[in-house]
């Protein structure tokens, strides 16, 4: 059997390392457009910053690693066409276009930077940030610059506009929408960290569109806003977002839904022998009962192995998601699981919320930290989401409430849960008890 896999990102690449585990004879290729297999993509920021000393630190495996796991890895490759009745690709190597026929095919296409449409996003300096390459070219042309604008301010805004500050420019973090991080902070959550950003000195722009950049001999100088104020920016990076690569799904005749390629629990897609996984799939959501995207490095890491089950004969699915986050920008913490409060009211759930600042140590322990919990229930009592914020210990809390979530536990239950405690590391009664015990006082 040969399985032919079109994108090197952690979908693809995860897929053919856990198919090779189950199977040793099945013939795998990986075809990528990029020039570097197996990197970390989110841990650009901190190269940007100079947390990780080197972009040469965040690959994690070579060309000459894969071939001797028997795996073909094809860099620089544009596959350009798709023929599910022939079981066929067609794609371009240094100028020669071939074919390659396939047994399975597996699309891990993932998404392209969404442009947003205003005037000045040709000038030079003006990048998005997605492969290795984009991150070497942004540090090179930041090392020039006095200051930097970013635009989207999501988990990867974020960090990239700490990393700027820490390189010593002055910085701009602007989003169109009232708050930062909407899609996994509620508003309340997402000003404790708008107000530690502006600490840092980061000049944070929310509820204004950028209208035009403005240039000088081709090189951006300005960002100019939709109220008609202007911010300096010798650089701008666009991180509004991804948008799924579609254009070889719909070639081969897969069935798109809102956002994405549509597969099953075994991440089949509708064509016989054609797979999806990564950004480019819709994911079911555990809470609604719906699709939704998932573009997260652990939900492609996850479908990968679930793929590399269904092909090499075994059972396996691909569970709901519930889209758990966390992320570090400077001494805070930050992280969520499941709906917001404002997402869970756009989709007519009632929400009732419980929200308590608590410690990450015992009061009297040296250095103990405030950690500041949103818990949202349902109607039932029945948890539906968490927001924490902290200097510490927070992504171990995410994991705790997702499996909560996941078990489809109540407030009631989790605040009779047992949880260990030293003085070191927690407090008597976890901040997580504490906050669901706040919420089940809103209940009879």
């Amino acid at each position: 059997m040969k399985v032919v896999i079109v994108g090197g990102g952690a979908g693809g690449i995860s897929t053919a390392s856990n198919l090779r585990k189950l199977d040793e004879e099945v013939e795998i290729v990986v075809l990528t457009r990029d020039n570097q297999v197996s990197y970390s993509p989110c841990a650009i920021p901190y190269v940007l910053s100079d947390r990780i000393h080197s972009f040469d630190d965040i690959v994690m495996r070579t060309v000459d690693d894969y071939k001797a796991k028997n795996i073909d890895v094809m860099l620089e490759t544009e596959v350009t066409g798709v023929d599910s009745a022939k079981k066929q690709i067609t794609y371009s190597k240094n100028g020669v276009v071939q074919t390659m026929n396939y047994d399975k095919l597996v699309l891990a296409t993932g998404g392209s930077p969404f442009v947003p449409p205003m005037k000045g996003v040709d000038l030079d300096g003006v990048f998005k940030i997605r492969t290795l390459d984009d991150g070497k070219q942004v540090k090179e042309w930041a090392e020039n610059c006095k200051s930097a604008l970013v635009t989207g301010a999501g988990l990867i805004g974020i960090e990239i506009a700490y990393a700027f500050k820490k390189m010593g420019l002055k910085v701009t973090l602007c989003e169109m929408l009232p708050q930062i991080v909407p899609r996994s902070l509620d508003p309340d959550m997402a000003k404790i960290l708008t107000d530690y950003l502006i600490e840092e000195g980061i000049d944070v722009v929310l509820g204004q569109p950028i209208t035009e950049l403005k240039g000088e001999d081709g090189k951006v100088k300005k960002a100019v806003f939709e109220d008609g104020t202007e911010a300096d920016a010798d650089m701008v990076i666009l991180a509004t977002g991804v948008r799924a690569e579609l254009n070889l799904a719909k070639m081969a005749g897969c069935d798109c839904g809102r956002w994405a390629i549509l597969v099953n629990d075994r991440m089949a897609t509708t064509v016989p022998d054609v797979y999806a996984v990564g950004d480019c799939v819709e994911s079911y959501s555990a809470i609604l009962r719906s699709n939704t995207v998932s573009q997260l490095g652990t939900t492609a890491v996850r479908q990968a192995k679930t793929l590399a089950q269904t092909l090499a004969g075994k059972r396996s699915r691909f569970n709901p998601v519930l889209n758990s986050m966390v992320s570090k920008v400077g001494k805070l913490e930050f992280g969520a699981v499941g709906l917001t409060r404002s997402f869970a009211q756009q989709n007519s759930i009632k929400a009732v919320v419980g929200k308590v600042e608590a410690l990450t140590r015992a009061r009297y322990y040296p250095n103990a930290k405030p950690m500041n919990v949103k818990v949202i229930c349902d109607a039932d009592g029945t948890i539906i989401g968490c927001q924490i914020i902290a200097e510490e210990r927070v992504a171990e809390r995410i994991d705790t409430m997702t499996l909560a979530i996941t078990q489809e536990l109540t407030c009631f239950e989790l605040s009779n849960m047992e949880f260990a405690y030293a003085p070191p590391v927690s407090m008597v009664t976890d901040p997580l008890v504490i906050a669901v015990e706040e919420v089940s006082k809103k209940f009879n």
